[in-house]
């Protein structure tokens, strides 16, 4: 199994640092709004890692968190007059019910920084009496960032290249602008907790070093999130954690691409964010997953008004076949080999769900090819389908049920007169009168529609 790492640029054999056992975390959502896309996305990802990992033999142990103190979740507070941490619960409460309709599985551990408050007090002591951190008069605490030579290592910016993109807060209180925050003084009606520098609450940063600490002790494997967190918010991890411990904080850095909406970044300024309930008020939580997939994780998703119709269809016509196979009545016993060794290559290669989404035109085609040649290892194929692709949170409905919601949301109202035209049609084939079902079937062209023959009759569709 290869692994791009971000660390290196390059992919590499995965090698977890304890023989079998391999630690895993990914930053989770911060709780100051209800869950997007792009957050359902990068739990989708990890929660596919995690499970293809442990399907490779690998003892996973894959850890999360809510980031539920943070200056936005703060600025929500105050505008709803709902208490920091009272608000903070509500909306993760939101966010883990909408996860579960999206069919993503808990991690084996839940991280919360409000739950880990003297595990981060903790740390930035240490970073403190190290050298690496400095505590104001004001009571706020800031990492020096000169005091961490190999700084910009994941990210590969020089420190002056850092300087240009880096955003300044309270400059005045800093040795050097680059210096990002451990700890924040706490301001009139803030959320604080007590510490040796006053009252206060964690920076970002550091609360994913200490949350990885406390779980999983000084080295992890895996660390994942997007791509828009390798600077500052990893580089910064890495540079909190490995100062206080002097190891390498994890092996292998791994981030997914972000989501665009027709070509632009989706953001809460542009107004084209897409909230994920939005998405399972209108699709099954698989034909979201199977229209996120079919791009490589690494890459960006351009969403267009015909991603999600599209990837619908292609849904429908999978089940389709699948429910053909329930029908035929035909028995074999065992599953396909080559498909699952097929989808194991390509996961093998960094995860490529992308290319194994892309087999199953190829895969359908030969269980429909072989239905109709009375091939009963059909059935074994699409049993192996079933349980291959379950791995992505695909094919674990009825199809039956899949075929029924499909056709009546995509149900059109045809007029009579091009019904009575498809029926006339079907009758003039039946008799052999292949004249009269071509002049018939123009004229159902002519008039907007398209119509195509199935096994249970005639299907009637406008034309676009």
């Amino acid at each position: 199994m290869k692994i791009y790492n971000t660390l290196s640029g390059r992919k590499e054999e995965f090698i977890p640092l304890e023989g079998n056992a391999v630690k895993m975390y990914a930053c989770g959502i911060t709780v100051s709004g209800d869950a997007h896309i792009g957050h359902a996305y990068q739990a989708l990802i990890y929660d596919i890692i995690r499970k293809y990992l442990e399907k490779s033999g690998y003892a996973v142990t894959y850890a999360r968190n809510y980031t539920d103190v943070d200056d936005k979740i703060i600025a929500r507070s105050h505008e709803t007059g709902i208490p920091a941490l009272e608000y903070a619960q509500m909306m993760i409460g939101r966010i883990d019910a909408l996860m579960r309709r999206f069919e993503v599985d808990d991690p084996n551990i839940w991280l919360k920084a409000s739950e880990n408050i003297d595990n981060i007090i903790d740390f930035v002591q240490q970073l403190i009496d190290g050298g690496h951190a400095y505590a104001t008069e004001r009571g706020d605490v800031y990492f020096a960032v000169e005091s961490f030579r190999p700084y910009g290592k994941l990210s590969g910016r020089k420190l002056e290249d850092a300087y240009e993109s880096v955003r300044i807060e309270n400059e005045e209180n800093k040795r050097n602008p680059l210096d990002f925050a451990l700890w924040k003084s706490a301001k009139e009606g803030e959320v604080f907790w007590e510490s040796p520098w006053g009252k206060g609450r964690p920076g970002w940063h550091i609360e994913c070093s200490a949350m990885n600490r406390a779980a999983f002790g000084e080295q992890i494997d895996i660390h994942g999130g997007g791509r828009d967190l390798i600077f500052p918010h990893h580089e910064n991890e890495i540079a909190q954690s490995e100062a206080l411990t002097g190891k390498q904080f994890a092996k292998y850095w791994i981030h997914n691409g972000l989501i665009k909406v027709n070509g632009q970044k989706m953001s809460k300024s542009l107004g084209n964010s897409l909230l994920l309930e939005d998405l399972l008020n209108e699709y099954s939580a698989e034909t979201v997953k199977y229209a996120l997939l079919q791009t490589n994780y690494r890459g960006d998703i351009n969403v267009t008004p015909t991603l999600f119709p599209d990837a619908d269809k292609h849904m429908y016509n999978f089940y389709k076949v699948l429910d053909e196979v329930d029908k035929s009545g035909l028995e074999c016993d065992g599953g396909s080999r080559e498909i699952d060794d097929s989808f194991n290559r390509a996961m093998d290669d960094d995860f490529n769900v992308a290319k194994s989404l892309a087999d199953l035109f190829a895969i359908f085609k030969s269980i429909r090819a072989k239905l109709t040649a009375g091939d009963k290892t059909a059935v074994s194929d699409a049993r192996q389908v079933r349980e291959t692709y379950g791995l992505l949170g695909l094919f674990k409905a009825n199809p039956a049920d899949v075929i029924a919601a499909y056709e009546q949301k995509n149900k059109q109202d045809v007029p009579d007169e091009v019904m009575d035209m498809a029926s006339a049609r079907l009758k003039a084939k039946q008799e052999k009168n292949w004249a009269e079902a071509d002049r018939l079937r123009a004229e159902i062209l002519k008039l907007g529609y398209s119509v195509k023959d199935t096994k249970e009759g005639f299907v009637v569709e406008k034309l676009s």
